[in-house]
């Protein structure tokens, strides 16, 4: 069987080496790129993202990658993104009182995180929903890395068609609950770095290969 196919989107924005070397260890066949054809035509795309939201967009924007993500997910293609890159699927951010436009893939506003201790920086656990099929073989009290001062509060997405599978949320808490990680069709994500996540992090990137 031939290897699945991944390209981490480089758009400056996102520790895509260590994507890199995660997505090979757990036997993908990984380029880092943002060559349109090879985003298109990857089995699976990964999108990073660290530092700011607002920069993550521009950045993304002028890579042509919110068109990218956006064609590959109206054909029903894998796309995979990891914390500001999933914060940007949502419709807005804000950071210091400044709101910018997200991809709106969700419905939603990432804001500040109300904690005692922020950033949010190291292992926590989750909360995952028992039939996820990215935290399939994960153990309830395996922890994952988090590196955030700005989350996703609320999930409001609302499936009213019984023929449409409602997507999967998995929940964290760091001084108030927000959003870890999303299961929804073509689209997953999580606000932690599976990729720095040891054993754990490497099953859940194990699991999603398995879907492309």
């Amino acid at each position: 069987m031939s290897r699945k196919s991944v390209v981490v989107f480089d758009y400056g924005f996102g520790n895509v080496r260590s994507a890199e070397r995660a997505l090979a260890r757990v036997g993908a066949e990984v380029e880092i790129t943002r060559d349109y054809d090879r985003a298109m035509n990857a089995d699976g795309l990964l999108v990073p993202g660290v530092g700011a939201f607002s920069a993550c967009m521009e950045g993304l924007r002028a890579a042509r990658g919110d068109w990218i993500i956006g064609r590959r997910l109206s054909g029903g293609r894998p796309v995979m993104g990891i914390c500001v890159g999933m914060q940007i699927l949502f419709s807005r951010g804000i950071e210091h009182g400044t709101e910018t436009e997200g991809l709106d893939e969700w419905p939603g506003t990432v804001g500040p995180l109300k904690a005692p201790v922020v950033p949010h920086m190291g292992w926590n656990t989750v909360d995952a929903p028992e039939d996820s099929t990215l935290f399939a073989g994960v153990g309830a009290d395996e922890r994952f890395y988090f590196v955030h001062s700005y989350a996703a509060h609320d999930w409001e997405l609302e499936i009213t068609n019984a023929a449409i599978r409602a997507p999967h949320v998995t929940w964290a808490t760091h001084g108030e609950r927000f959003v870890a990680a999303v299961e929804n069709s073509a689209l997953w994500a999580t606000q932690f770095h599976p990729e720095k996540s040891g054993d754990a992090g490497a099953r859940l990137l194990t699991n999603w290969i398995g879907t492309l």
